[in-house]
């Protein structure tokens, strides 16, 4: 009995020790990324990740002290893993959709930027419905501008890819007569580039927020509350401090937070 009490005596004084040290251990994350989608994401000559969500993907990590670890996926199994618990949280470009939101979790948004049509010079399409008969249009696959070219470009006929840069590839070779991308991608992912020369963008900016949203943010599992509080006190802290800034600076000559 007696050497019971003490078992019991010994256990109850190292208990504050034990609970101090769980409450010191960072938080571990695992953050799903493409990769495919400069200059949002790519992958550099030596290998490694690198781009805009990449580098607000670390920045969100250091700025809430955790531990995280970039999966790499394909965007159209993106929110599959992330449901299917492959990682903890998206940064990949995601725009804040009424219909994802049935599914995931979204942080504040971290940017927001419009979409556009790019075309080979000469190529007429203005956003009229007229203007839409027989044209191919190329877009990413679940993606937001797959919903929005599917309901909304009547008479075109629209093919889905697994990464953007193939859609860009189908429009230089002339399998395409455009690609809806989000303007700041296309821009520096193709027009800039030497592949993209005699291309550039046609027709209105499309940001209907039925299907573009509020702008792209984190996403989450449901109901992980606490996380999601972390991550909008971790964006509005880098906002303040200048660390979004410095990070935008590096990628972009105007404000990609957007109103």
């Amino acid at each position: 009995m007696k050497k019971l009490l003490s078992l019991i005596a010994l256990l109850a004084a190292a208990a504050p020790f034990a609970s101090s040290a769980l409450a010191s251990e960072p938080l571990k994350l695992r953050v799903g990324v493409e990769g495919a989608y400069p200059p949002f994401s790519s992958v550099g000559p030596d290998g490694k990740l690198k781009g805009f969500d990449i580098d607000i993907a670390n920045a969100l990590c250091t700025e809430m002290k955790a531990q995280c670890t970039l999966v790499q996926q394909d965007f159209d199994g993106m929110i599959p893993a992330l449901q299917a618990r492959k990682f903890d949280l998206i940064v990949a470009s995601l725009s804040i959709t009424p219909e994802r939101l049935k599914v995931v979790d979204f942080s504040n948004k971290y940017y927001k930027t419009p979409n556009r049509l790019i075309v080979k010079a000469g190529v007429v399409i203005d956003g009229s419905p007229e203007s839409f008969k027989g044209k191919r249009i190329g877009v990413q696959r679940s993606s937001t501008n797959d919903r929005f070219a599917s309901a909304r470009f009547s008479g075109a006929s629209i093919t889905r890819y697994a990464k953007q840069d193939e859609a860009y590839l189908d429009l230089a070779a002339g399998r395409l007569d455009a690609t809806l991308v989000d303007a700041v991608a296309g821009d520096a992912g193709f027009i800039k580039t030497p592949g993209g020369k005699g291309y550039a963008f046609t027709g209105p900016a499309y940001d209907d927020p039925e299907f573009f949203g509020r702008g792209v943010g984190v996403a989450l599992r449901k109901g992980e509350t606490t996380l999601r509080d972390q991550l909008n006190s971790a964006i509005a802290s880098m906002r303040s401090k200048g660390i979004y800034k410095k990070i935008q600076d590096q990628y972009f000559d105007f404000d990609v937070y957007g109103k």
